[in-house]
């Protein structure tokens, strides 16, 4: 494995892709750290503390942001925002290609007509950055909720808010560059290379915080404070076992057999080999748990705003309860359930047409042995997708909430870390490493080596 290694940067291509991409991502996290002047730090960190045992409502809503953008929040930088702008633009693009006519004749264009579709994706982002650093922007000046503004005093004035709503909008377009970059002359997908950047450089801190807590405080198993060594080893177990069972479910695919069909060209019979359709078991990625956490969300914000609108009601008291209560919960954990099998099959629909895919394979003379070319074929995709798509909404569900059993195993294991176990940042981190991995080994087969995972057989 370490000869693999030091393989990769004794060609000078792949070596050149992995160190621009390394330079851009060091310049990110760089980025991260330079906060807005202001915000006054402090305040905004002990306000983040008080929330960080929080596993429901602003706290629970603080983690998902922070996972999923890229972005640290316990700093308001001048990248407070993220990547996450970009990757809304891009969902709602996604969307409307597969409803709206101009956009979906644009995607059957090819590549010119995607590159419209990113171009349209950028201009939208400029918006969504105005919006979103401006309600960032006013929260802090609320006091994130507790009334006591957050801004520096002498700094709360129009023109010093324009301007840090300006640099966080800049900041987040040179973050949506910065991925291009690496799209371009990098290595990797430069969006979910930051993603996974901003996840993992969360841990180390977590992990240590963990690890520090249980060994200074000198614990025993069911002390009620810190985790002895026991139950970190119990937790590295859990670790390895959730890495395979994502790696698994990841990479599953139902392979669908194709045949072309035969074509006779003077003496020559031509066509007629054997294929496969790979059908991802896990369809539809991280998107379902994104789309889940974000709907109950407002169900939680919600009832927040009606419980201090009326707080003598029993009633608004008791759901408030249950939607910002997480680990234990019920309710809220069958909503979740519910919602990711929602989203699972909806953005299952909306990525895989069948009747496209069936139209493609007639139209380049295969079909799938025992059903007819057309309505026959898509039929039976479609049936395919909905069966594994009912297994990948398992398994996502299952990743969903278990962030909800670790913190129920462990009483004091901190929510980052569980988060992290719960498979949406491991999910995601996995899902960007294999990708790196295969675009990696794409490049040692250009130059005839064996790729990373693969026995050298020279």
């Amino acid at each position: 494995m370490f000869s693999k290694l030091t393989l990769l940067f004794r060609i000078p291509e792949l070596r050149r892709k992995i160190m621009l991409t390394l330079g851009l991502l060091l310049v990110y996290r760089l980025g991260s750290w330079i906060p807005l002047p202001i915000v006054s730090q402090e305040l905004l960190r002990q306000n983040i503390e008080n929330m960080a045992g929080d596993t429901g409502g602003l706290g629970q809503m603080m983690q998902i942001v922070s996972m999923f953008s890229g972005s640290n929040l316990e700093q308001a930088t001048i990248f407070g925002l993220g990547i996450m702008p970009y990757i809304s633009a891009s969902i709602i693009f996604q969307l409307l290609t597969s409803v709206y006519p101009p956009l979906e004749q644009l995607k059957k264009e090819g590549e010119s007509g995607q590159r419209k579709i990113n171009e349209y994706t950028r201009y939208a982002t400029i918006p969504i950055c105005l919006v979103q650093s401006y309600m960032w922007i006013n929260w802090l000046r609320s006091g994130m909720g507790s009334g006591m503004s957050l801004i520096q005093t002498g700094y709360d004035e129009p023109f010093f808010i324009f301007a840090c709503v300006l640099t966080m909008t800049v900041g987040t377009l040179f973050l949506m560059w910065v991925g291009e970059q690496i799209d371009a002359y990098g290595i990797g997908n430069g969006i979910s290379l930051l993603i996974m950047a901003g996840i993992l450089a969360r841990m180390p801190i977590e992990a240590w915080g963990l690890i520090s807590k249980g060994v200074n405080e000198g614990v025993q198993l069911g002390a009620g404070k810190g985790l002895d060594v026991g139950e970190l080893l119990i937790l590295a177990v859990i670790f390895v076992t959730v890495v395979v069972g994502v790696i698994a479910i990841t990479q599953g695919q139902r392979r669908i057999p194709i045949q072309s069909a035969k074509h006779v060209r003077g003496n020559r019979v031509m066509g007629g080999q054997r294929q496969s359709l790979p059908l991802r078991v896990n369809q539809a990625g991280v998107m379902p748990i994104i789309f889940a956490s974000s709907m109950l969300l407002f169900p939680t914000m919600m009832f927040s705003w009606l419980g201090s609108i009326w707080p003598e009601s029993s009633m608004v008291a008791m759901l408030t309860n249950v939607f910002s209560n997480s680990r234990s919960g019920y309710i809220y954990n069958v909503l979740y359930i519910f919602l990711v099998y929602f989203f699972c099959y909806f953005w299952t629909a909306i990525m895989f047409n069948p009747k496209e895919i069936s139209e493609n394979l007639q139209n380049y003379g295969s079909f799938i042995p025992g059903y007819r070319p057309g309505n026959r074929t898509a039929a039976y995709l479609e049936q395919v997708m909905i069966r594994i798509t009912y297994v990948g909404a398992a398994f996502l569900s299952v990743i969903a909430i278990f962030p909800t059993l670790i913190m129920n195993l462990f009483a004091d294991l901190p929510v980052g870390i569980a988060m992290f176990y719960g498979g949406t940042g491991l999910l995601i981190v996995v899902s960007v490493a294999l990708d790196l991995v295969q675009k990696i080994d794409s490049h040692l087969v250009m130059h005839n080596y064996s790729g990373l995972l693969e026995a050298d057989d020279r």
